[in-house]
This record gives structure tokens, C-alpha cells and sequence, in this order.
């Protein structure tokens, strides 16, 4: 499995200070549970991962790093996935389609093709394994993350924050990352929903855009 730069942004984005314990669901090689054990150097993080030859080169990769006492990763489905403790912060990177054509490679489409888990299942887990006041971190493409909005907000999750990745200035999003917040009955968000927009590159296209390289300058030895 590749390292995307979506996916190195949205580990970077992701509010896990002050977190305790982290739930990284469908961690693949472990990006997103790394840069969390990074940024957040108190939290217990904990990956779920389905696929066995990803779930091993986690393995590996959390054995190799210097937050290997801080991390776990455990071998199974999400909707089997029963931890003693619940988490109070949660991340995802899901696999993004639904009803696209799908590759010929079995492992290509588990990764990147809703199979294994789609959207509604996903929100059911979040909410079983999330402490009330708890933050689920969403990373997925415009349209299906309008679709997930659906089965956010028939729930108890507020949406607080969401910020639009795009490749430059003037050109539609790839991707939008957003966080919910789990409130019980009658409670309600004191502050406004955060949105922004987040370029990848400046105008010219081949120039980084600041933003950008303040969020990566932790992660990239070339910022």
C-alpha cells in the first residue's frame, strides 16, 4: 500500500491532543496511527486492520518505530473488533468506492472499494467504540462524504470542522476531512461549524503552498 499525500494531510490535520486513547479503523501500514503517536506523545493508539499482509507490515512498521510501546495493531473486521475500553478520539481513511469498476488485483479493490466495510457500518462502530464528547476524523472524496454525512447526522454526531483538499487554488476538491462530535440527547455545539479550504500546491502548480508544508513540516524531511 502506497503512502498518499491525502492521507499524510489528514494525519497531520486530525485533532488528537489531549486524547488518551486513539482508534486508528483500517490503519493499512499504519500511517495515520504513527503521525497520531507523534503528534500526541501521551495517547495509546490502537489500529484495526482486516487485510493480513497489511496488518503485518504494520506490524512491522510499529515494532520499527520509536512509539512501539504506544501502539498495537489487532487483525480483524471492525464489526467484530471488541475493545475493553472505549476511545475518545477516532480516525478513518475507509476504502472510497461503492459502485465504481473495480480492479482485477482482490487486494486492490479491498483497499480502495467498500467491501469489507461501508459507510453504515462504519458510523455503528464509530459510535459503539466512541465516549460520549468523543472525535471521529473522516477522510474520504466529495461525494461520498455527502453520502456519509447522512448516517453522521441521523445519529448523535455534530459536524465541528471540515476543510476542502485541493490540488491549487481554482480547481474543485479531492478530497474533504471532516470531525464529528459525539453528543448525547438534548446537547448542542456551543461554537459554528469550521470550514475551510486546504491547497496542496500555489497557483503556479508546482510550488508547495505554505499552508500545506506547515501542516507536513513534522513529516517531510524535505520541508
Amino acid at each position: 500500500m502506497k503512502v498518499c499525500t491525502d492521507a499524510c494531510i489528514f494525519g497531520a490535520w486530525t485533532d488528537v491532543a489531549g486524547a488518551e486513547r486513539i482508534l486508528d479503523i483500517g490503519t493499512g501500514t499504519g500511517l495515520l496511527s504513527l503521525m497520531a503517536a507523534q503528534r500526541n506523545p501521551n495517547a495509546i493508539v490502537d489500529g484495526v486492520e482486516i487485510d493480513e499482509d497489511a496488518y503485518r507490515q504494520t506490524q512491522a512498521n510499529f515494532q520499527n518505530s520509536p512509539f512501539h510501546e504506544r501502539l498495537q495493531v489487532f487483525h480483524q473486521a471492525i464489526q467484530n473488533f471488541s475493545p475493553p475500553n472505549p476511545y475518545d478520539c477516532i480516525i478513518c481513511n475507509p476504502p472510497f468506492y461503492q459502485n465504481d469498476l473495480k480492479s482485477p488485483d482482490h487486494k486492490t479493490n479491498k483497499a480502495h472499494h467498500a467491501e469489507t466495510l461501508n459507510l453504515k457500518e462504519l458510523f455503528e462502530a464509530v459510535d459503539r467504540m466512541l465516549v460520549q464528547g468523543g472525535q471521529f476524523h473522516l477522510l474520504l472524496p466529495p461525494v461520498q462524504s455527502q453520502v456519509s454525512d447522512q448516517f453522521a447526522l441521523s445519529s448523535k454526531f455534530t459536524l465541528m470542522q471540515e476543510t476542502h483538499l485541493t490540488h491549487k487554488p481554482g480547481y474543485p476538491p479531492i478530497r474533504r476531512m471532516t470531525r464529528w462530535k459525539k453528543f448525547g440527547f438534548g446537547q448542542k455545539p456551543s461554537e459554528p461549524i469550521a470550514s475551510d479550504d486546504l491547497y496542496i500546491y500555489q497557483i503556479n502548480g508546482k510550488e508547495y503552498h505554505p499552508r500545506f508544508k506547515a501542516y507536513l513540516k513534522a513529516f517531510y524531511l524535505s520541508f
